[in-house]
């Protein structure tokens, strides 16, 4: 019997050796035969007997909780659009998967992992910015990080800035696809609502501009994600205009100091706030003065002008903060990614320290009351190294309608929650004690924040809300359960969208837009 299963096991390897084999010989000659320059083809292409293959792999995966959870047949890092095309047309000529990742920032790994055999194409070689003075826009490629295009505007002009997040090192593709909110988004919005035009390649590896991918698909990939409807090449952005000098300020208050009050009069004011003004919480734990262990809100915020003109609008709409010019700070707006740095550390992609890390989020539209701030606070101190970040929304965000992209968190949300967990300690012990208090301060918010449906933010993807199959398919009502989560009513056009541009559902994962017909 232990021979049989020993033959029987022996056969398998054997079998699937064949397999592979016989796919990395038939997938080379196709990226040869599709791509323009194909000279170059040998020196993009890894499979895992290519000495850089771990390296590359492991190069951009951010959540090390993924680190060896990853095995594709091949990694392409084209340094052209055939070189894109040749990866789709081949990867579903011989039946596989496809993943695209520009920063490696995806919260749950999806950009580079898959249950069946794929391939990768990193866009880590496409990652041009060329920016227009005269029509104060930009073309920005999707490998590109937010740093990068930062640090490129800034040395064109100190008076134009772009809407986005605040760290440097998440890639522009993954960020504008799912929205993209940051410090300016009360003012500009999220960065979709500020994309002009897109070149990407669909499942049938065709190039297409806005014009020729029809409105429809345009308006999905600006917030519905880029990766269930093709590879999104690059982004034409409008620039916004920043003043010389912005202002960074600072105000902690632990709960001894009396956070709880300024945390509940904050969700009342922060919307409501001049839209030059952005003043997020986030919390994190802390030692008072005793040396005890307490929980810290820091007030943090970015107002677009200079200390002396902030200091009176602050006392006018939030004068319990008691903010002062010694919390405050001037510089320029590129200046505010650095953290204290050269600017040029926004073109380092790879500064950010990794860990292991778990992401989930919430909207809350009703102040969260005082006693349930109190009972927020005794689980938040459960924990070892959770943050709990709010963003606030109103300004513009309140103007543009929820159906205007897909992203539909707009009039009525105060702000965002984003909780998140991020360890260093390896093992299945250490990732189970952080994910349970990940799920217990969620779980514990579920009375204070939106409800039918608890919506939640793309950019943050929790896979916890619910997940496609192993090979990515599912039908649209099951996916309802996290499609209306991150999309509400917008869910169903996508889905429409997705069935007219891929009804083969050739780019799938555990959490993409299923295709409706």
């Amino acid at each position: 019997m232990e021979s049989l299963l020993f033959f029987l096991l022996l056969s398998l390897l054997f079998h699937v050796s064949c397999a592979s084999q016989s796919l990395r010989s038939n997938f080379l000659p196709c990226m040869v035969s599709h791509s323009l320059p194909s000279s170059q083809i040998n020196q993009l292409v890894y499979s895992p007997d290519s000495l850089s293959y771990s390296s590359i792999l492991h190069s951009s995966i951010q959540n090390l909780r993924f680190m060896n959870s990853s095995s594709p047949q091949f990694i392409i890092t084209p340094q052209s659009e055939t070189h894109v095309q040749a990866a789709v047309i081949c990867s579903r000529n011989l039946g596989l998967g496809v993943r695209v990742r520009s920063g490696g920032h995806d919260y749950e790994g999806l950009s580079y992992k898959a249950a069946g055999p794929f391939v990768i194409i990193d866009l880590v070689n496409l990652r041009k910015v060329s920016v227009s003075l005269d029509t104060s826009t930009a073309w920005v490629e999707s490998g590109a990080t937010l740093g990068e295009l930062y640090y490129q505007i800034a040395t064109r002009s100190s008076t134009l800035g772009f809407p986005a997040g605040v760290c440097p090192t998440v890639g522009v593709g993954g960020h504008f696809s799912g929205g993209g909110q940051g410090t300016m988004t009360r003012k500009y919005g999220l960065a979709s609502d500020n994309v002009l035009d897109a070149i990407m390649v669909d499942a049938n590896g065709t190039i297409l501009d806005r014009e020729s991918m029809s409105e429809d698909l345009f308006w999905a990939i600006r917030g519905g994600g880029g990766a269930s409807f093709g590879v999104i090449l690059s982004w034409k952005i409008k620039l916004v205009p920043v003043p010389p000098i912005v202002t960074i300020c600072n105000v902690p208050q632990t709960l001894e100091q009396g956070a709880t009050k300024l945390a509940h009069l904050w969700q009342q004011i922060a919307p409501k706030l001049h839209e030059d003004i952005y003043m997020r919480v986030i919390i994190t734990l802390a030692n008072n003065t005793k040396g005890e262990k307490t929980a810290q809100a820091l007030f943090n915020s970015l107002y677009l002008g200079t200390i002396q003109q902030l200091i009176p609008l602050m006392n006018v709409s939030f004068p319990e903060l008691g903010l002062a010019a010694k919390d405050c700070h001037e510089l320029s707006w590129v200046q505010t990614f650095a953290e204290g740095e050269s600017i040029k550390v926004l073109m380092n992609r790879s500064h950010e320290i990794k860990g292991y890390f778990k992401g989930k989020s919430d909207y809350v539209n009703q102040p969260i009351p005082e006693s349930g701030l109190e009972g927020m606070w005794k689980v938040f101190l459960e924990g070892e190294s959770g943050v709990m970040i709010w963003d606030p929304y109103g300004g513009k965000m309140s103007e543009i309608a929820e159906d205007e992209t897909p992203f539909p968190h707009r009039a009525g949300i105060l702000y965002n929650i984003q909780y998140f967990n991020k360890w260093e300690e390896a093992g299945v012990e250490a990732q189970r004690k952080h994910m349970e208090w990940t799920n217990n301060i969620y779980n514990y918010m579920t009375p204070f924040v939106s409800k039918s449906p608890r919506r939640a933010f793309l950019n943050y993807k929790d896979i916890d809300l619910g997940r496609n199959d192993e090979n990515g398919n599912t039908s649209f009502s099951q996916a309802g359960f996290w499609g209306q989560s991150y999309f509400k009513n917008n869910f169903k056009r996508l889905a429409l969208v997705k069935g007219r541009v891929d009804p083969s559902n050739f780019f799938r994962d555990e959490q993409s837009i299923p295709p409706l017909r």
